[in-house]
This record gives structure tokens, C-alpha cells and sequence, in this order.
């Protein structure tokens, strides 16, 4: 499978995902510069996790009108896999491949750890490797991960099993407590309605190894992998 890593000026974890991808999970990947605007011989495209543009307006809203984003709403709109890690749920969200808002942290504080995270929802590539239920431990890096929308929307993603991931504790309950950013109902991450889009807050790239604190990230990757290679058979 190759994997196009989206690199915007401010960018900083297009290397962790690239490693992953290519060093520990064997995949081909690649870094566009995102003046670049062919996707042409790409199965996936990453937006990955930063400061694009410094975060001088909104995050993610100056991003989303560099060159490379016509592309990538193209290639969603056609069904193919798309995933946006922090910054880029945030560029997901501006560009309005999914919707809400991320807004700054309720604590106002810059909060780097590791959080728990439950699988629930519908059918994703994405994430169909993952049993419903199944809390994974991963990374939050962020400032602006308060995931919001209005009632409406919220009401819809969740009757239609958009909420793909949801801020827990170890045990899997969903509680205040939990919730390390103030994200409404301690939503995590969601899918677009056709299921190709991901937008998450934490960071599967940074859950790749052992050394690092843990795999759980891995199981991520290896569902849109294993997804590309049923297709292909």
C-alpha cells in the first residue's frame, strides 16, 4: 500500500508517520510538500499532526487552501481513504470533509499524554480491524482538541455511528474524567458518512513501537492495510 503524508509549512509529525508506515509496518509512503497537487498512484492520503501555518488564524483554516487540498477532497469524494491526526482533524473539519469544530483545550493548557480510547461506531476501513468495545492507550499532543458541534449534528453522527473513537478510562467508561480536552460526549474521532474519512485527535503514529510506551496506534495502520489488500484481492 502506498500512503501520500501530507507535509504544510509548520508540519512536525509527518516523519513519525512515515516511519510507522514504512520502517515498522512496511509500507510505502511518501512526504508532499503541499504545493504538490497529484495524488495519482496514492491508496491513502495522511494529513498528520502540527502547527500548520503556526496556527495564526484557526488551525487548520489557512492549510486548507493550500494546493494540495483540491486534490485531497477529490480523493475523498471518490471513497478513498483519507485520515486527518490532530492538525489535520482540524484541517478536515475547516476543509468541511467532516464536520464541527476543534476548539481550544477547556483547561486552556497544552496537554501531552497518554489517554485511553474506546472503538464504537459503524463500519470504517479505518478501523473494522478494531473490536467494538476495545479500548486502545495512545498520545494526545494538542491545544485546540475540544471537539465541537451543535446538537443536530452531534444527534446525527452518533444515530448513524460516526463516533468512531471516544475519550475513556482503561475500563472502557466513558466519564468526565476521562475527557482530557473538554470534547463534547468525549468524542475522540469520527468518520465522514461514507465511512473513508477519519478525523482523531490522538495520535496513532506516536503508538507504533514498544520503546515508545506501546503499538496500539498500529492497529490503525494495519486496518486500512488489511481493508486495501481484500479489496485487491
Amino acid at each position: 500500500m502506498r500512503f501520500a503524508i501530507v507535509r504544510f509549512p509548520g508540519t512536525w509529525s509527518d516523519r513519525d508517520c512515515h516511519h510507522v508506515l514504512h520502517n515498522v509496518l512496511g509500507q510505502e509512503a511518501d512526504i508532499l510538500w503541499h504545493r504538490e497537487t497529484s495524488l495519482s498512484g496514492y491508496d491513502a492520503v495522511v494529513l498528520p499532526g502540527g502547527f500548520s501555518y503556526g496556527d495564526y488564524l484557526r488551525c487548520g483554516a489557512i492549510a486548507r487552501f493550500s494546493p494540495i487540498m483540491e486534490s485531497v477532497i477529490a480523493f475523498a469524494e471518490a471513497g478513498r481513504p483519507v485520515i486527518g491526526i490532530c492538525n489535520g482533524f482540524q484541517v478536515l473539519c475547516e476543509s468541511h470533509l467532516l464536520p464541527g469544530a476543534l476548539m481550544r483545550n477547556d483547561s486552556l493548557e497544552f496537554r501531552c499524554e497518554w489517554i485511553h480510547l474506546r472503538r464504537e461506531g459503524a463500519s470504517t476501513p479505518w478501523a473494522d480491524g478494531i473490536a467494538s468495545g476495545q479500548v486502545l492507550n495512545v498520545p494526545i499532543s494538542h491545544n485546540d482538541g475540544n471537539y465541537f458541534a451543535d446538537d443536530a449534528t452531534l444527534d446525527e453522527l452518533e444515530s448513524s455511528g460516526r463516533v468512531i473513537f471516544r475519550y475513556c478510562d482503561e475500563r472502557g467508561d466513558v466519564t468526565p474524567a476521562a475527557n482530557p480536552n473538554g470534547s463534547v460526549r468525549n468524542i475522540a474521532g469520527i468518520i465522514n458518512a461514507r465511512g473513508n474519512v477519519l478525523g482523531m485527535m490522538p495520535h496513532p503514529e506516536r503508538a507504533g513501537e514498544t520503546i515508545v510506551g506501546g503499538t496500539d496506534g498500529n492497529l490503525i495502520w494495519q486496518s486500512i492495510i488489511e481493508h486495501a489488500l481484500q479489496t485487491a484481492s
